[in-house]
């Protein structure tokens, strides 16, 4: 790697005014777990890093809000895991963070990094859309609400202008919802996953009166199957609404082949487990 500028700021605030310059290769961080892949590899070779780890712990801080939850984007996805508030408010990501890849990591990687890295095998952000989250962008100029849904605007790339950060997201309190998520992969466990899927359904215990269905891994980024959600509005739960739910999904994403398999084996893997996904959603989101 070649030498670079390290700067640890003591607030919030001083990160963005170092963030505000024309430099392309002054860049934060908060655990640098994605980051320093991409320096040793020669993909981001920095002029400055700026490191977050000294500004006020309240933006590491989970809480309660309004029935559901406010995280600090410098909260470590280990706090999350262990978090008491997480596990009330939103136990899908409670679940979802057991195989996110290993407690190393997670004891180091940030929700904020997490979500502006913009890897479409990210575990976190499909789940994040099912649930309706937002979050807070910030920069010298002010801040804004963005949903988590509007974030990612392609491959590793997002809505986040240059010199924003992430502060903070939202979950909004879910009324009963039931969630999962369902990682596919074809390696281990806590390995990338080559198909995700998030669901999220409002049921009056007969019929489901909204649902929320979340594709990513196998797309450039994370995405909602209109047509896949369409199926189950107003739909009682059988076999064969369960199968048009998985054709109508493996119709409807674009999706892509790497190294974890092609996109016609993720277009098969879809189409079945997008059933399954409703159903554990319908059970509860155990697995």
């Amino acid at each position: 790697m070649i030498p670079f500028e390290l700067a640890e700021p003591r607030s919030l605030k001083g990160a963005l005014k170092l963030l505000d310059t024309e430099d392309p290769a002054v860049r934060a961080f908060g655990g640098c777990t994605a980051l320093m892949l991409m320096m040793k590899t020669g993909v981001f070779q920095p002029s400055c890093l700026v490191s977050l780890r000294r500004v006020e712990k309240k933006h590491a801080g989970i809480s309660r809000e309004d029935g559901g939850l406010r995280i600090g984007a410098l909260a470590t996805l280990s706090s999350l895991e262990q978090s008491a508030a997480v596990r009330k408010a939103a136990p899908v990501i409670t679940r979802t963070l057991r195989t996110l890849s290993n407690v190393r990591v997670r004891n180091v990687a940030t929700l904020g990094g997490h979500l502006a890295h913009a890897d479409p095998h990210m575990d976190l952000p499909p789940v994040l859309i099912a649930l309706d989250a937002q979050l807070t962008a910030v920069s010298v100029a002010g801040e804004r609400r963005l949903a988590v849904q509007d974030l990612f605007t392609g491959y590793y790339e997002t809505a986040l202008v240059k010199n924003e950060l992430i502060s903070s997201v939202h979950v909004p309190a879910q009324d009963g919802r039931r969630s999962t998520y369902v990682k596919c992969t074809t390696r281990t466990a806590d390995d990338w996953p080559t198909l995700g899927i998030a669901v999220s359904l409002k049921t009056d215990g007969t019929l489901i009166e909204d649902a929320r269905v979340v594709v990513s891994a196998a797309t450039e980024k994370p995405l909602r199957m209109a047509q896949a959600e369409a199926q189950l509005r107003g739909a009682t739960v059988t076999d064969a609404v369960l199968a048009r739910v998985g054709e109508a999904a493996a119709a409807e994403a674009e999706l892509i082949g790497d190294a974890r398999g092609s996109a016609a084996y993720k277009r098969e893997l879809l189409r079945v487990h997008a059933a399954r996904a409703v159903r554990q959603a319908l059970a509860g989101g155990e697995r």
